[in-house]
């Protein structure tokens, strides 16, 4: 333990086998840092190939082994056949807006007639109502599909049914033994499915679908009969790779062929509202996962937190470049008004949580707090807090809530188990984020329900809240040629976390505050070499202190490698998560490897 931490957390390195590490090197042709982190991430060695190399068709199983997809395909055609007229239910969040897209893109091109709706978030909540399924009835729409929902919707599926309508779920959300009466439900988390596509998010399992519609369309020939090129699957992988990147589904398998491919593309601008967004975020580099994730998925979200649910979805859609800069422009004003609401709720929850630090799962309510917030603020207090988080919005009796968890918890299975006990109203999710309506009487059984589920569960979420890191570097390994070397083991997300380092024994030359809360500085180690760095919101925290003062106390650094492109100069700098003051690890990489 490294008791002497900024910010408190438990230094610990990944362990590793030497002999797979010499293995790798020797067979691969691999150098030591990046056989150091396969044999960390335990990639298995008939695996190292593909994992380094992920493409589209060396992952793409047959569609129809998902359940339901055969069912769903051959019924699509049918309406695409015949001309009916097709509606899109999607979600407020990333997701939902990437998949609605995908959807409504891939109808564009084969010019066919469809409708989209996207859910008011505070007005209507999360999945179909028979209120928004009337509302696409009436438009004359014989077919839904509901994308990244639907797998809990049985009454608007019921009404839907009533008016002779079908109903096609294209989701991931887990489910309940007992399953809608849609005409089809495609979702790798349902029970009875044995695809192992578990990992897909919506945008996935879309994507699967597009895959499976296009080629029936192909073997029937309906492109050359209908005069109709194409579509070329691979050019839609952008907004595969948004939903898959911004749900925070594990990076294996396919989902990292698809983001590894999907980078590609959104290079090449080919989507219009992410091109136009590019722009408005001032992306002058290659695209990576932190861009999606951190910069063009919250403006995105933003809408659907401050009101305007459907301008994510219309950005990705529309293909007109003044309307795309007027929705890109005030999604980024959103944005910035979301980032407000959220600091003011985070100050005022933070100040209510000092007596409750002990609890295993961390569930506050209160009046009114801003349901568009709710979600981001627990994923803040789940980090900071290293807990499962939940976060209730009272109005009047009912309260809307906000899940977050850690590893080791599956949050979704919780939430649908207190549904089933009548403890909430409504509710779903996966493991690691859900959504709940509760009456306000219910929350005390909930507490109880929920710390009851926790208990025994793993003993480790209670625990001083560790910092994983790979290896430790020395200074001069913050490099181009060693962050190349990195960059093999891309894309990083969830299940492929990014790798992060310790620099020991660094003195701060000279630092400085940029962007008002973050604080850039030039670090020096024992050898003589100088780093560039930053550290974020550091201003905000201990950090500050020791990069802020020229003084001749040395301390170790923790985080991770970047690339700074501008103007066609490439530069390196460390990203710093943490700081220590005592010297507790040995195993530096030498720099002669960077």
């Amino acid at each position: 333990m490294n008791s002497l931490s900024v910010s408190g957390k438990n230094w610990i390195l990944r362990k590793y086998s030497e002999e797979n590490l010499n293995f790798l090197k020797d067979n691969f042709s691999l150098d030591e840092i990046t056989s150091k982190l396969l044999s960390i991430r335990k990639i298995k060695r008939e695996e190292i190939n593909s994992f380094l190399n992920p493409s589209i068709k060396s992952f793409l199983p047959n569609p129809y082994n998902m359940s339901d997809m055969e069912k769903s395909t051959l019924r699509t055609a049918k309406a695409i056949n015949q001309r009916e007229k097709l509606g899109i239910f999607g979600d407020y969040d990333v997701d939902g807006a990437a998949s609605t897209a995908l959807l409504g893109n891939y109808f564009s091109e084969l010019n066919l007639e469809y409708e989209t709706y996207i859910p008011d978030r505070k007005k209507e909540g999360y999945g179909p109502t028979i209120k928004s399924f009337k509302e696409l009835i009436e438009k004359k729409v014989k077919v839904i599909y509901t994308v990244d929902c639907g797998t809990l919707s049985y009454e608007a599926i019921n009404y839907a049914n009533d008016n002779k309508v079908d109903v096609i779920v294209l989701d991931h959300h887990q489910s309940e033994v007992k399953l809608p009466n849609a005409f089809s439900i495609v979702n790798p988390n349902r029970l009875d499915d044995k695809s192992n596509l578990q990992y897909l998010c919506a945008a996935g399992v879309a994507f699967m679908f597009l895959i499976s519609l296009n080629r029936e369309l192909r073997n029937t020939n309906w492109f050359s009969k209908n005069d109709i090129k194409e579509p070329n699957l691979i050019d839609c992988l952008d907004l595969v790779s948004l939903g898959t990147v911004c749900d925070v589904v594990p990076l294996i398998g396919l989902n990292r062929a698809i983001v590894k491919q999907g980078l590609k593309i959104l290079k090449l601008k080919k989507n219009l509202g992410l091109k136009t967004l590019l722009d408005v975020c001032k992306i002058n580099t290659n695209p990576s996962t932190y861009h999606l994730g951190y910069l063009i998925g919250p403006r995105i979200n933003a809408g659907g937190r401050v009101g305007k649910c459907s301008h994510g979805a219309n950005l990705l859609l529309n293909k007109d470049p003044k309307y795309s800069f007027k929705l890109a422009s005030e999604l980024d004003h959103f944005n910035r008004e979301r980032q407000l609401l959220e600091k003011d709720l985070l100050i005022k929850i933070l100040n209510e949580t000092k007596d409750k630090s002990d609890e295993p799962v961390l569930i506050l309510s209160g009046k009114n707090w801003h349901e568009g917030v709710i979600g981001i603020v627990a994923a803040r207090l789940k980090d900071k807090f290293n807990k499962p988080v939940i976060l209730i919005s009272l109005d009047g009796n009912i309260g809307k809530a906000s899940a977050r968890s850690v590893v080791g918890f599956d949050i979704g299975s919780v939430i649908i188990a207190a549904a089933q006990e009548k403890i909430l109203i409504k509710g779903g999710g996966h493991k690691m984020a859900g959504g709940f309506s509760i009456q306000a009487k219910n929350i005390k059984l909930l507490k109880d329900f929920v710390f009851k589920r926790l208990k025994g569960i793993n003993e480790d979420l209670k625990s001083e809240k560790p910092l994983l890191l790979d290896s430790v570097i020395a200074p001069s390994a913050v490099n181009l040629e060693f962050y190349n070397k990195i960059a093999l083991l891309s894309p990083f997300g969830s299940g492929n976390p990014e790798p992060k380092f310790i620099i020991e024994d660094l003195k701060t030359i000279n630092g400085k505050i940029v962007g008002e809360k973050h604080i850039k500085s030039v670090l020096i180690g024992a050898d003589g070499s100088a780093i560039k760095s930053i550290a974020f919101n550091a201003t905000e925290n201990d950090l500050g202190d020791y990069l802020l003062k020229k003084n001749n106390k040395s301390f170790n650094i923790a985080g991770k490698l970047s690339l700074n492109e501008w103007k066609g100069q490439s530069n390196v700098e460390f990203i710093i998560d943490d700081i220590s003051v005592n010297k507790t690890f040995k195993n530096t990489v030498p720099s002669s490897i960077g």
